[in-house]
């Protein structure tokens, strides 16, 4: 999925740590291989790359996802749409080179006549999806995530584990209560540092709203051409980036693909038609506005409702951006302090650094093997997970 995930599990001591390991990452290959635009034999690039306008026999899974974006679709009127992947790709945000660069007008005109979740159908039994237009793709990007946390979930608590948190990619799904209380859930400052955290929401367990929370912003993904800011969330119906004074939204769900799902079509749809949408739909949502004497402007509805109260009282003791900027500043210096340290450790004890893919993280192991999951460059561990996951469905 092109970003790191976290698995955290209170008690369960029956559950090893290379049972959990072994169970999560193949689970998410899983997802991969379905759902992921960036490998040529998953399922959606199949679909994507025939022209074929008869059913695509896909997996239960995969139509569950499409079944619930058409949903969400229909009851935005196509603010959020999966057959936006040609505009995605177009702006360089899809699988592609980043180009950087601003697409022609005529082009995304053409493009726009292939995008509309009216030209596509999905069925559970048997399990496909079909388009009507040979030319139709989509991007499950907005939706997939989500999905995924919610997997990982269900297979710790087919295991047995009973108090779960799981991150991916700043998606989170909860069950239970970790030791001492509830999990919180953190809601980052948009446009501060990658940890600095606004918000840390308790994720009660039994709520009404839910124990899933997904945040879909414009402040990491994004490029800059001729001196203006491209968000990487487009807007079906424009064939453009959005462009609002949204700088984040974030909502709680019973299911995490929902959450994912329902926080980028809030985001298209912008601060007065989205928080009118999230009320119409009971959703619980906190908007994150920049402007305002301290930078930013937060609305919120449900449970996330105290959190823009908050805001707006903060003479009266609630939580005030003055405090927070300082705190930022801090945040800031440590670890720019701390990278600094690493980096003269590096030159002096004159050890490589393992990272991500595509280089850094091919550094060797001490038993000589390699470290990356990606699909795109396997591995020695990846070969071992196939051959588990293989042996797996032999014995079942």
């Amino acid at each position: 999925m092109g970003t790191t995930y976290m698995v955290k599990v209170a008690g369960a001591e029956q559950l090893g740590d290379d049972e959990i390991r072994v169970g999560v990452d193949a689970e998410l290959r899983r997802v991969n291989d379905q759902m992921s635009t960036y490998l040529k034999q998953s399922e959606i690039s199949q679909f994507n790359e025939s022209g074929s306008t008869d059913w695509f026999s896909v997996s239960p899974e995969f139509a569950q996802v499409v079944s619930a974006a058409q949903d969400i679709a229909r009851r935005t009127e196509g603010a959020f749409d999966i057959t936006v992947a040609p505009l995605v790709n177009a702006w360089s945000f899809g699988p592609g080179e980043r180009t950087g660069s601003v697409p022609d007008p005529q082009m995304l005109k053409q493009l726009r006549e292939r995008v509309g979740y009216q030209h596509l159908e999905v069925r559970s039994d048997p399990p496909a999806i079909r388009k009507s237009i040979p030319e139709l793709q989509i991007d499950l990007s907005s939706i997939a995530k989500g999905h995924g946390v919610d997997r990982v979930v269900e297979l710790l608590r087919s295991k047995g584990a009973d108090s779960v948190f799981v991150e991916i990619g700043g998606e989170v799904r909860t069950i239970g209560d970790k030791p001492g209380g509830p999990w919180r859930v953190g809601i980052q400052l948009p446009d501060a540092a990658q940890d600095t955290v606004m918000i840390a929401h308790p994720m009660v367990p039994g709520t009404e709203a839910g124990n899933a929370m997904a945040t879909s912003g414009d402040y990491r993904n994004y490029f800059v051409a001729d001196g203006k800011r491209y968000s990487h969330t487009i807007d079906p119906r424009t064939g453009a980036p959005i462009e609002h004074s949204l700088a984040s939204v974030t909502v709680i769900a019973p299911t995490c693909m929902l959450a994912d799902a329902w926080a980028t079509a809030i985001n298209v749809l912008g601060r007065d038609t989205g928080l009118a949408t999230a009320k119409e739909q009971g959703l619980d949502v906190l908007l994150v506005l920049r402007g305002g004497e301290t930078g930013y402007e937060l609305e919120g509805t449900g449970t996330l409702a105290e959190y823009a109260v908050q805001d707006r009282s903060a003479d009266a003791g609630g939580t005030s951006w003055a405090a927070i900027i300082p705190i930022t500043i801090l945040t800031f210096a440590v670890f720019s302090i701390l990278l600094f340290a690493m980096a003269i450790g590096v030159l002096f004890g004159r050890k490589s650094i393992s990272g991500s893919c595509g280089g850094l993280a091919n550094q060797k192991n001490p038993d000589g093997s390699t470290s990356c999951a990606l699909c795109s460059n396997p591995s020695d561990a990846c070969q071992e997970l196939r051959e588990k996951m293989a042996q797996e469905q032999r014995s079942s």
